[in-house]
């Protein structure tokens, strides 16, 4: 299913025609910027932002999203690179080659699966506090390449005092063309459709060659190749591939849970339809195709879909026309971009960034006490322990996170309200009333390895202790889709253990793949349970007809 704009947002192509205009300005420079985060040459971040215009344009849903290389995938493929590597550019070349096609691979099996629902293993204080603590970090870092600090400390807390130990020996005046840099961009973002980045390179170049910025120390970006090779696999040792496979998790992680955010932010407040596993297929395609051609990973990140929103796109139009756009330049002007002064770049980075460092939107999580903890960790992980394990440790919290809600799972008795067909929890709903003879349970979560043992244990347990005499037990199991081996295994001792009770067992709102795994048990003919797809009210209808005929 695509996009769906409402009548008063129609696609509209000078509209796109516009925006592609507009939001090319910004793209170009930034790809060529998120590259030097990545530690690769600068046509790396221009090959991604190919691939993941071109690609999600044929295949995404998001009218808004703008596909291209992120600096959140730029800092982590840095870390990943830089810890394997072991100092070896080569090496590092190649492996962040292999890192971006496992991380298309990752993605495309995740759409090919239908994994599209599971929106993200990154909760969003989890996501947030590391965004903050990410940009933080780049910042710095780009602060130090500026002024021509080299530092090998991985984190912030570490590489923070040697670089202002080294305060005498910083380049002022790189710092004074960066400073000059960030304050053009500043004054150009206040106007909405002026490519500001862009504009900031062309003054850049000028000025390098009229101030000759190099022969003060100002280095310049230097040659952009473009001219791509025949596309291969990287050749790596098996041990290698598994780690990357491992790295490549995490990235996918952090890549879609950025990239979902923005996708599904713009959605919502647009009234679009989007379908996450279509998503999925486009940014495994995207990365596939920037790999092949030696580029960065690529995702939809929220300050280029956001200016591609409000340059006025109406359709993935407008990513089209701005690739067309930089594809243009690049082909006309690409050795003046050569000429780019680093520090301009920075700024570009910076100015970016900066966005990231509003305590705003961290500000909603410190109303409650667990998130505030989340954030506080997320941030805490990435300024010490550096960007790649801070990354896996936000990941870890997240999916520590969703087992745990999962894992303690409560089980419910449940009533009719009102005199209807409707069945509360008699906990939340003092006025809901217990079927005579009838115990009605519902788990409140899926039924998985980590929590059915002990929801059918209290469920056994409300069966052995009720207050009333009851003759039929209805167990609800509309929250669990599809049951795992585990669970499987479980329900046979529990249809066992009922029938030893003298209890009949009504299983109700069973779905299709769950109703069909079950049926092929011998323990449910054998213990008469009953496998039902009505609702907990027939369920309920059914067992009443039953108990009352014995």
């Amino acid at each position: 299913m695509s996009s769906a704009p409402t009548p008063s947002e129609q696609p509209n192509r000078w509209k796109d025609l516009l925006a592609g205009l507009s939001i090319a300005g910004l793209l170009l420079p930034e790809a060529v910027a998120y590259s030097s985060i990545a530690a690769l040459a600068p046509q790396a971040g221009l090959i991604a932002l190919f691939a993941g215009l071109l690609c999600y344009g044929l295949l995404g849903t998001s009218r808004f999203a703008i596909v291209s290389a992120t600096s959140s995938s730029a800092a982590v493929l840095a870390a990943a690179t830089a810890t394997l590597a072991n100092g070896d550019p080569q090496l590092r070349s190649t492996l962040a080659i292999g890192l971006v096609l496992v991380s298309g691979a990752f993605f495309l099996l995740a759409g090919l699966f239908r994994l599209g629902g599971v929106t993200s293993f990154v909760a969003k204080p989890v996501l947030r506090g590391f965004a903050f603590g990410l940009a933080l970090t780049i910042i710095l870092k780009q602060v130090a390449n500026v002024v021509g600090v080299h530092l090998n400390e991985p984190n912030l807390v570490r590489f923070l005092p040697q670089l202002l130990e080294q305060l005498p020996q910083w380049n002022w005046v790189a710092a004074g063309v960066a400073m000059v840099a960030l304050a053009l961009l500043w004054l150009f973002a206040r106007f909405r459709r002026l490519p500001g980045g862009l504009l900031v390179v062309v003054i850049g170049i000028a000025a390098g060659q009229w101030l000759s910025l190099p022969a003060y120390g100002v280095k310049l970006i230097g040659v952009i190749d473009l001219s791509l090779e025949v596309p291969k696999l990287p050749e790596l040792p098996f041990a290698d591939w598994l780690r990357l496979g491992e790295l490549a998790f995490a990235m996918v992680m952090i890549l879609y849970a950025e990239s979902y955010g923005s996708i599904s932010s713009f959605a919502l407040k647009h009234g679009d339809r989007v379908t996450s596993n279509r998503d999925l297929l486009a940014l495994g395609a995207s990365n596939l195709l920037s790999g092949l051609f030696h580029g960065m990973p690529a995702g939809a990140g929220y300050s280029a879909t956001s200016a591609n929103e409000a340059a006025g796109a109406t359709s993935r139009l407008a990513g089209v026309v701005a690739a067309l756009v930089v594809l243009l330049i690049v082909l006309t002007v690409l050795p003046y971009i050569a000429l780019t002064p680093e520090p301009i770049l920075a700024a570009i980075v910076i100015h970016a960034l900066a966005r990231g460092l509003s305590l705003q939107p961290l500000g909603r999580y410190f109303v409650w006490r667990r998130d505030r903890l989340l954030v506080l960790c997320a941030v805490g992980a990435v300024l010490v322990l550096g960007v790649l394990d801070g990354l896996l440790v936000a990941v870890a919290i997240s999916v520590l996170l969703m087992l745990k809600r999962m894992s303690a799972a409560d089980i419910q008795v449940l009533g009719r309200i009102d005199g209807g067909h409707d069945f509360v929890d008699l906990q939340r709903h003092p006025a809901a009333i217990a079927v005579p003879g009838v115990l009605v349970v519902r788990p409140s979560e899926a039924l998985f390895f980590a929590n059915v043992e002990r929801i059918l244990g209290g469920a056994l347990h409300l069966i052995r202790h009720s207050q009333t005499p009851i003759h039929a037990v209805i167990l609800s199991l509309e929250e669990s889709p599809d049951l795992d081996g585990t669970s499987i295994e479980a329900l046979q001792e529990f249809f066992v253990r009922v029938h030893h009770e003298g209890k009949l067992l009504v299983l109700a709102r069973l779905k299709e793949g769950t109703q069909s795994a079950l049926s092929a048990l011998p323990e449910v003919q054998a213990n008469g349970v009953i496998l039902s797809g009505l609702s907990v009210d027939g369920a309920v209808q059914q067992a009443i007809r039953l108990t009352s005929n014995l």
